[in-house]
């Protein structure tokens, strides 16, 4: 009994710590992620104002902005589908070690 209590106990640890580094390590590619993102928001804006302060024309005026919107939308909808799956991997590769060691103790 003492043995398999020892056993556990290792096995938990070296379980939180598997999951403590998964954890750091995809954190950190969510980290890049954000900055990424940001990075081509600030150039996205910068183009944006550039082309902007060129337009002498009502209509161009509002052909640049309709353009600037549509894509600013879909940068952003694909920046979040691309967080959001970071971050699902986040909980899936962070846990899957606790569910390993469930595993293995239900079946000991």
């Amino acid at each position: 009994m003492n043995e398999r209590l020892q056993q556990v106990t290792k096995d938990f640890g070296d379980t939180a710590t598997a999951s403590a580094h998964t954890f750091a390590t995809s954190f950190q590619t969510i980290a890049s992620a954000h900055a990424d993102f940001a990075k081509k928001l600030m150039q996205h804006n910068s183009e944006f104002m550039s082309q902007l302060s060129s337009v002498k024309e009502p209509a161009k005026l509002i052909e640049v902005q309709s353009e600037y919107v549509k894509s600013a939308y879909e940068t952003f909808v694909a920046e979040s589908k691309r967080l959001a799956e970071l971050y699902a991997n986040l909980f899936k590769q962070t846990t899957k070690p606790f569910e390993d060691l469930i595993a293995k103790n239900k079946a000991a």
